[in-house]
């Protein structure tokens, strides 16, 4: 994909169909089909979707659409998926003492990441997803003094 997806913290349906190439109704649909796909929704009812949503529809897209699968194989194709997802993670090696970053490098880019809207409900998963990333933030924060 030679698109590059820009960084925003929600994207609009439209947004989405322009970036993936599938239009509204079907993504509207597959919400239907795959658990996976449940973008937050503002007061006026407009689907938002992050970053993540956006690169599960291409993985989506391409395992209906170059693959082959059938909605029910696709199913069980991503649910494969965050088990392999789980261990890179686990393989992920801090970086090297020479290369830490002080704290007021690492609160900078926390803050930036972190830039939230004033207004409106949290979807409970993004709240415990940035309770998470701060907890890490924490423990970073202490390992460096």
């Amino acid at each position: 994909m030679d698109f590059q997806i820009p960084e925003k913290l929600y994207y609009k349906i439209g947004e989405v169909a322009k970036f993936t190439g599938i239009k509204t109704h079907v993504l509207r649909y597959w919400e239907t089909e795959f658990k996976a796909i449940r973008p937050n929704k503002s007061r006026s009812n407009q689907r938002l979707y992050r970053k993540q949503d956006i690169e599960l529809i291409l993985r989506l897209k391409d395992l209906l659409y170059n693959q082959g699968f059938t909605i029910a194989g696709a199913r069980k194709k991503l649910r494969e998926k965050p088990a392999q997802k789980v261990a890179e993670v686990a393989v992920e090696v801090p970086a090297a003492p020479s290369q830490a970053k002080t704290k007021k490098q690492v609160s900078a880019e926390a803050s930036d990441q972190l830039a939230l809207p004033l207004s409106g409900s949290y979807d409970p998963k993004l709240l415990k997803e940035i309770r998470q990333d701060l907890l890490r933030l924490k423990k970073s924060l202490e390992a460096n003094p």
